[in-house]
């Protein structure tokens, strides 16, 4: 399975096609507009999540309710263009129009400098606007087809918020992937302690006031990998390095740990490494899931835990950074685009939908995956030939 996405931040739509998906697989689309809905929700949100709408249509790799084993095209149309033809449209315009807006500051923390050496864009909204971080509704629209395929194999993700602007929610462990699902979708900021909701979207509407952002910590939980998948042979099959690097993929994102991750470095091995065990009804598993479900680039059959780290957003409304006018090389203020105080709970939902499809990549690659029935079969014969080993 792979995917490609292309458009525009303010342009006509967003499109993902998506290729490896097995034939015969059911898939509507409210199974992906589910998704993209949840993405626009969350407390700090700005306002550009009030004039979109986002629903993907299915233009192709779909008959009736069923996957065809081709090219799958999902289309987001930008309801914000009509506001933007004239800047963003494909027709030629004269070079001394008004029209054209040349943007020539670059802000930091954004692609838009290092986007321009690189291309050679005088105008740099050519690359803001295919930086931008609305490039990642298609990808949650490509995530949840790939959520799709693992529901229907016993595999189940779920993604949260566990921490803003430094106030952190307490682990709770004996949470199923339900109770998780459930009571982050409950949260304004998808988190699953109550205990800092209100603190955390107080430290939002703090930074919303002061005119500046504030990042944070998400994590994805998934139950019902099976062991096994991945590789330990070559360092581009390590299942959980391709998930490191996806995660890393999503804008704003610095870090991912697995597990304890960082804080591994700060015990002896015997606090980190889970120890291994068998029974009859559950064959081989682990005491603890410290390495958060994986060992030697594969997963361990225990759930996968994965972290990831968003930075504040770099546009800062009442507080624009130094830059430099690559025009005239003269110093200025950063300028503003419309931009969120705090789009950590968002980010939680992204993150989830890339885990996914790094999953249900995997999945394809080591299962026959042609047609979807086989697939299925496949990966349970699987479950039981390990179970039994």
């Amino acid at each position: 399975m792979r995917y490609l996405t292309a458009g525009e931040s303010h342009g006509k739509q967003l499109t993902t096609i998506i290729e490896g998906v097995p034939a015969n697989m059911p898939l509507v689309k409210e199974d992906i507009n589910e998704s993209l809905l949840r993405r626009q929700k969350g407390h700090g949100r700005g306002k550009r999540m009030q004039i979109e709408k986002d629903l993907a249509e299915i233009t192709s790799g779909v008959r009736h309710g069923y996957t065809l084993g081709s090219p799958i095209s999902l289309v987001v149309h930008n309801d914000d263009f009509k506001h933007w033809e004239d800047i963003m449209g494909e027709d030629p315009i004269e070079e001394d129009t008004k029209v054209k807006r040349v943007v020539s500051r670059p802000r930091p923390g954004h692609a838009d400098l290092n986007g321009a050496l690189k291309y050679g864009h005088r105008d740099m909204r050519n690359v803001l606007e295919r930086s931008s971080a609305r490039e990642t509704t298609v990808r949650v629209a490509a995530g949840a087809v790939a959520k799709t395929l693992l529901k229907q194999l016993g595999i189940e993700v779920s993604g949260y918020v566990k921490e803003i602007a430094g106030i952190r929610a307490e682990d709770d462990h004996s949470l199923t992937i339900g109770e998780r699902q459930a009571n982050s979708e409950e949260s304004p900021v998808r988190v699953l302690d109550k205990d800092v909701e209100q603190p955390m979207m107080s430290a939002i509407d703090q930074a919303k006031k002061e005119g500046d952002s504030i990042g944070g910590v998400v994590e994805v939980y998934v139950e019902g990998m099976p062991a096994g998948i991945g590789s330990y042979v070559h360092y581009d099959r390590k299942l959980d390095s391709r998930i490191a690097g996806g995660v890393t993929s999503i804008n704003a994102f610095k870090g991912v740990e697995f597990g304890i991750g960082f804080e591994a470095a700060r015990k002896n091995g015997s606090e980190v490494h889970d120890e291994i065990i068998w029974d009859e009804e559950n064959g081989y598993h682990r005491s603890t899931n410290r390495l958060g479900g994986f060992e030697g680039g594969m997963t361990t059959g225990m759930p996968i835990v994965v972290k990831g780290v968003m930075k504040p957003i770099p546009t800062l409304m009442l507080k624009p950074l130094q830059s430099v006018d690559i025009e005239t090389k003269e110093p200025f203020k950063a300028t503003v685009e419309r931009s969120d105080a705090c789009a950590v709970p968002a980010a939680s939902v992204v993150m989830e939908h890339v885990v996914a499809f790094e999953l249900a990549k995997a999945i394809t690659e080591q299962f026959p995956s042609d047609q979807f029935p086989k697939l299925q079969q496949a990966v349970a014969d699987y479950r039981e030939e390990i179970r039994c080993f």
